[in-house]
C-alpha cells in the first residue's frame, strides 16, 4: 500500500512539473517577440537563434468494445525557456525565421487534428493514437530540417520567400484542423 501511494505521489509531483512548463500556445493573432525568446544562447552553435516549439496531444474515452467515443485536444506551443537568440545579431529577418519554425508545428498540429478525426478506434486506442502521433511529429521534424536546409538556417533569402509562400499555403489547407 505504501508503495501503490509513493508511486501516486511521485507521478502527481512528475506532472506537476510538466504542466507547469511555461509555453506560448500558437494562435493566428500573436508573433512571436525576441522578448519570448528566455533561454540563455547556446554557446559554439554558430546560429542566431533557436526555436523550440512542438506538438502534443491528450485524450479521454468512453464506451465499450463496441462503441468508443473518443476525445482529443491537440496543441501547438513555443517553449521560451528552450528558445534563445544571440542579442547582437538579432533582427526581424531572422525572427520572421523563427516564426516559420513555429508556424511549421502548427501545420503539423492541424494533421495531427485531421488523422485522428479521420481515424476509426478499437480497443487499442492508446495504440493507435501513439502510432499517429508518432508518425506526424516526425514528419513535423523533417520539415523543419528541411526548411532550414533549403533556406541555409535563413541566409538564403529567396528561398525564405518560398518557404513563407508554403507555409501561409499549408496553414490555409488545414485551416480546418486549426
Amino acid at each position: 500500500m505504501k508503495v501503490i501511494l509513493l508511486v501516486i505521489a511521485f507521478c502527481s509531483l512528475f506532472f506537476s512539473f510538466v504542466t507547469l512548463e511555461e509555453k506560448i500556445p500558437w494562435t493566428e493573432d500573436y508573433k512571436l517577440t525576441w522578448s519570448d525568446f528566455k533561454s540563455p544562447k547556446a554557446n559554439g552553435t554558430g546560429f542566431v537563434a533557436s526555436t523550440s516549439s512542438g506538438i502534443a496531444y491528450s485524450y479521454s474515452s468512453m464506451g465499450n468494445a463496441e462503441k468508443v467515443e473518443v476525445t482529443i485536444k491537440v496543441s501547438c506551443n513555443f517553449y521560451p525557456k528552450k528558445s534563445w537568440y544571440s542579442k547582437k545579431d538579432a533582427s526581424d529577418y531572422i525572427l520572421k525565421h523563427e516564426q516559420a519554425h513555429f508556424d511549421i508545428s502548427e501545420i503539423y498540429a492541424r494533421i495531427l487534428r485531421k488523422r485522428f478525426e479521420k481515424t476509426t478506434y478499437s480497443e487499442e486506442l492508446n495504440s493507435q493514437l501513439e502510432e499517429i502521433f508518432y508518425k506526424t511529429d516526425a514528419e513535423r521534424v523533417a520539415m523543419q530540417q528541411k526548411f532550414d536546409e533549403e533556406t541555409n538556417h535563413s541566409k538564403k533569402p529567396s528561398e525564405e520567400k518560398e518557404w513563407e509562400s508554403y507555409i501561409a499555403q499549408q496553414l490555409k489547407e488545414y485551416e480546418r484542423w486549426k
